[in-house]
């Protein structure tokens, strides 16, 4: 286990048991001073709610901010094969089923996708050249909208 890791586990433990010290702490000061503590009403809309109110909302906005941030630095560890490996086609065969054509490293195979399912189809001996012409998918309806664009435009 990497130190990355370790330390990320320390900071989610503490993250997570604070809350628990912190009621832990109040309640322990109550049984010490014999004397129950009994909740003032205040007013809901008062100064002093609305900032308890705003100071939870930054704490947890926070922690989700801190958990999304450690979640996305334990993916960088665990590797990735960017620019190694991408789609070079996609063809819907039905509503739910589709065949992709892969890229991976200098290897091109053919993988049918269905709900709950992807398997394997063909290997190609000979990999598949891209036609100058052709652009990926979004491109072409990337150009497709900007030439509409074009034409409402005012000369």
């Amino acid at each position: 286990m990497t130190m990355a890791i370790k330390r990320t586990g320390w900071a989610v433990a503490l993250l997570l048991m604070w809350p628990l010290a912190a009621f832990a702490a109040q309640a322990g000061s109550a049984a010490q001073g014999g004397a129950p503590v009994v909740p003032v009403a205040r007013d809901p809309f008062g100064a002093a709610s609305l900032g308890q109110f705003a100071f939870g909302l930054i704490v947890v906005v926070g922690m989700i901010l801190v958990l999304a941030w450690m979640l996305r630095r334990m993916n960088r560890i665990q590797g990735s094969v960017q620019g190694r490996m991408r789609i070079l086609a996609g063809l819907p065969l039905g509503s739910r089923e589709r065949v992709v054509l892969l890229q991976v490293g200098d290897e091109q195979i053919l993988l049918g996708v269905a709900p709950g399912r992807v398997s394997r189809l063909h290997v190609m001996e000979h990999p598949l050249e891209a036609k100058p012409g052709t652009t990926e998918p979004g491109e072409s309806f990337r150009a497709r909208l900007a030439a509409a664009m074009q034409r409402r435009r005012p000369q």
